[in-house]
């Protein structure tokens, strides 16, 4: 099945899990250079797309490539690898960039690292092109169609950012990865025809 996968998506899985295994045997020194950090305390440009090879746990990496495979594989065979590349990239960057702007205005922030951002913006992508695809959650096993599946998702988000719940998690630097693949979206609809249309799964 892993096999079967396109070849940008299946590249990001091995990339990300090599990326966590080099993490266990060098522990720390990768986020210190490649993690993201807040601005003035160990910032460097390229932190906006690195720490998202970088995960915390295993079952930080294990949800984050749990969900790529689910949703990149598609969306890449639907987009094509140029495409894919492009849409994930910036979900990354505007994931990193929310970020970043939001611990500015906290006058507070720890070092980010995972690739939720990336994925944040698959999701909304997916939610986009594939309405009414079906997804069963995994807790509790609850079908439901991708737009629901993704608007309450977003929802969660922002009430747990604007609340300050899960201080340990990211929150608005999810929903920045939803923005970007948004904004994404709408350039791609502004090209004439470039875009190709909803499907209703």
């Amino acid at each position: 099945m892993f096999a079967s996968l396109p070849p940008v998506t299946r590249a990001l899985i091995l990339i990300n899990v090599g990326v966590f295994l080099l993490q266990q045997l060098v522990p720390g020194l990768l986020q210190a250079w490649f993690a993201l950090w807040p601005l003035g305390a160990g910032f460097e440009p390229w932190q906006v797309l690195t720490y998202a090879f970088l995960h915390g746990s295993f079952m930080h990496i294990f949800f984050n490539m749990f969900a790529l495979f689910m949703f990149g594989g598609a969306l890449e065979s639907y987009w094509g690898r140029q495409r894919f590349v492009a849409f994930y990239v910036a979900s990354v960057v505007a994931a990193a960039l929310t970020q970043l702007t939001v611990q500015v205005m906290a006058g507070a922030g720890e070092p980010v690292i995972g690739a939720s951002g990336g994925v944040f913006g698959l999701l909304l992508g997916f939610a986009w092109y594939f309405p009414r695809q079906r997804i069963v959650l995994l807790f509790p096993p609850i079908p439901m169609p991708a737009w629901l599946f993704v608007t309450l998702y977003g929802a969660l988000e922002l009430f747990l950012g604007v609340t300050g719940a899960q201080a340990s998690v990211a929150h608005f630097a999810h929903l920045g990865g939803m923005l970007g693949g948004a904004i994404m979206l709408l350039l791609w609809r502004a090209q004439d025809g470039s875009a190709p249309r909803r499907r209703g799964w």
